[in-house]
């Protein structure tokens, strides 16, 4: 293994929460809740905001990506932009073994045979027009070899909680199968490439076509121009895995992410894919809960300069109810607790857990109101005291 990939690979498991933001628990059965219909043998919608599941369908079933496999081709590149371990103006050779196998083969962003390109021009080709060649170019730059650039996909993978997916290739190439997702994991990704990276999620993702050397191509995504507030996220399709698309909008600050995988013919894609949106907002809406940083609740902390630190809402935190209901909610704050310092501000520490009336829970993320340090003899000894007075 090239010896950049081990600091690489550190980079992606230390900066990569241990669960993205995404309840995916599909609805309980028998609970009254408004109904799509879809010809898509696997499909997931959820409200980001609230973190819950407004439908599923299979969304744990594996299937074969095809191109939505460059989903985490961007997001190992935003992970390590942002790490400072790869800039947009660095630049990538095109090999000429490389330039030989993946020279219109596919879609394609024409790359020239011995020339350079820039991470922010690869990226742009990969995520726009769904370069094949693209992304060979940026994962041999990164990693040095397609294989080593998997392990990295992987690794990202697994820290992220996707339990159903594996990559063989950054491109989803055709692989024979060794080349997998579910609608859940795929899910999961999306919501942490949107939440982890937003300046670079809008700087690369809802543009409707790319020009490259003089060339312009359009995107496939059926709701850009149409779908009002639609900004990603990736289509896929080979003649195996049929035609699928993660999906994601924003509307007045909601955004709703949408699977649909396994489509016959690009027409069922487009059409249901634009209605399955549609009905997420209007089928459903939101009650607010608390505004960003707001104190939820205080945790107790072992072992720190403070015995105690506030839960914060790191962003708008709601529920959403179907439309024109008035269903009850509780909620419910989880943690490991005590937590141990150090703590830093911001660092995700607990769960909030909303209980709706005839719905699965949901659960969204809190934060540490501030940094707390490690403690000295005398914190110890202090924070004992007050232990032993039921303090």
């Amino acid at each position: 293994m090239p010896r950049t990939v081990p600091a690489l690979l550190a980079v992606l498991l230390a900066a990569a929460p241990a669960r993205a933001d995404v309840a995916m628990t599909a609805p309980a059965q028998g609970a009254a809740l408004p109904a799509f219909q879809t010809t898509a043998p696997i499909a997931l919608m959820v409200d980001m905001g609230s973190g819950r599941t407004l439908f599923a369908r299979d969304e744990r079933r594996r299937f074969i990506p095809a191109s939505l496999t460059k989903i985490m081709t961007a997001y190992v590149a935003f992970e390590l932009i942002d790490a400072h371990r790869l800039g947009l103006d660095q630049t990538m050779p095109v090999r000429d073994e490389t330039w030989r196998q993946w020279h219109g083969k596919g879609t394609s962003m024409n790359l020239a045979e011995g020339s350079s390109v820039t991470v922010e021009d690869l990226l742009r080709g990969i995520v726009t027009v769904s370069a094949n060649d693209g992304c060979v170019v940026l994962a041999e730059g990164i990693a040095g070899d397609v294989p080593h650039f998997t392990t990295l996909m992987n690794a990202a993978a697994h820290h992220l909680g996707m339990p159903d997916t594996h990559y063989n290739t950054p491109n989803g190439w055709p692989d024979d199968g060794r080349t997998y997702v579910s609608a859940a994991d795929l899910a999961t990704l999306s919501s942490a490439l949107i939440s982890r990276h937003p300046g670079l999620y809008h700087r690369f993702f809802g543009h409707k076509d790319m020009t490259f050397n003089g060339v312009t191509q359009e995107n496939f995504n059926p709701l850009y121009g149409v779908t009002a507030g639609a900004d990603g996220v990736k289509t896929g399709h080979t003649n195996e895995a049929g035609y699928g698309l993660v999906g994601s909008a924003e509307r007045d600050g909601r955004r709703l992410l949408m699977v649909v995988a396994g489509f016959d013919t690009l027409e069922a894609r487009r059409n249901q894919s634009r209605a399955f949106i549609e009905w997420g907002y209007s089928a459903w809406e939101t009650q607010p809960l608390f505004n960003a940083g707001v104190q939820v609740a205080e945790a107790r902390v072992q072992g720190g300069t403070d015995r105690m630190v506030g839960l914060l809402a790191p962003r708008d935190l709601r529920t959403v109810r179907p439309t024109g209901t008035r269903a009850g909610y509780g909620l419910t704050v989880r943690y490991r607790g005590p937590l141990t310092a150090p703590l830093a501000k911001g660092q995700p520490v607990a769960t909030l857990v909303v209980h709706t009336d005839g719905q699965p829970d949901a659960s969204l993320p809190l934060v540490a109101a501030n940094d707390v340090g490690r403690g000295g003899a005398i914190d110890r000894l202090r924070n004992g005291l007050f232990a032993l007075a039921g303090l």
